[in-house]
């Protein structure tokens, strides 16, 4: 049994990636069955996927930076199609909602749907980041999160939470178990995006960042297990 109601889940677009393929079959699968166990604890999940798996940043130097975040954002979109139909495929019902209009594909975001939605058990994958450039995807993760008066925001991260360093540079690095937001903002950490952090604490939103890794990390979060960092 969930701690909480309702959860807001950020998954890079490496965990659709076998570091070969963009979006390798098996990898999809694998997380869709990880979020069939989650959604099988009866919260209610919304999900926003990011797109490095196809395009990340500015790829290109010479390139306009809001052509390539818009490139981005499509990348998003590729990414959750694919993990709609996983899935679909394991018997989890879900919708895939984009930020801006592309009709024959997904729903345009409309916050009464995705509400009616989250009440009937369905998965809502977010894409298309916030629908503007200049935004990461964990700054879309936090919008939603805060729309959908979420209990937590839980980022898959590849580090297992937030260091006072960088642990891959830094052996010694101090992992927190918990820190505050004004704590994060103030020493610059960069795990994650200071827009979303601030963000998360204007409206009270909890933020677990977990591994990606970590063995059925986020059901076990969500049992209470304490695990990764917990941003409050």
């Amino acid at each position: 049994m969930s701690k909480y109601k309702r959860i807001l889940l950020k998954i890079s677009g490496e965990a659709l990636s076998d570091g070969h393929m963009n979006i390798c079959g098996k990898s999809t699968a694998d997380i869709a069955n990880q979020i069939k166990q989650i959604a099988d604890t009866g919260v209610q999940l919304g999900i926003v996927v990011g797109g490095g798996n196809i395009w990340r940043g500015r790829t290109i130097e010479t390139m306009d930076r809001a052509t390539a975040d818009y490139i981005g954002m499509l990348a998003t979109v590729m990414n959750g199609l694919a993990l709609g139909e996983a899935l679909t495929a394991v018997g989890v019902e879900n919708r895939v909602v984009s930020s801006f209009a592309i009709d024959k594909l997904t729903e345009s975001y409309f916050l009464p749907n995705v509400l009616r939605y989250l009440g009937e058990r369905k998965v809502v994958i977010f894409v298309g980041g916030t629908g503007s450039p200049y935004f990461s995807t964990d700054t879309a993760a936090s919008l939603r999160a805060c729309e959908i008066h979420a209990d937590a925001l839980i980022c898959l991260k590849a580090v297992d939470g937030l260091y006072d360093s960088d642990p891959r540079a830094n052996p010694n690095a101090k992992k927190y178990d918990e820190i505050s937001y004004e704590r994060v903002i103030a020493d610059n950490l960069k795990a994650l995006d200071l827009t979303a952090i601030a963000m998360c604490r204007e409206f009270g939103v909890k933020i677990i960042a977990l591994g990606k890794d970590e063995p059925n990390g986020v059901v076990r979060a969500l049992s209470g297990e304490k695990l990764g960092t917990i941003i409050k």
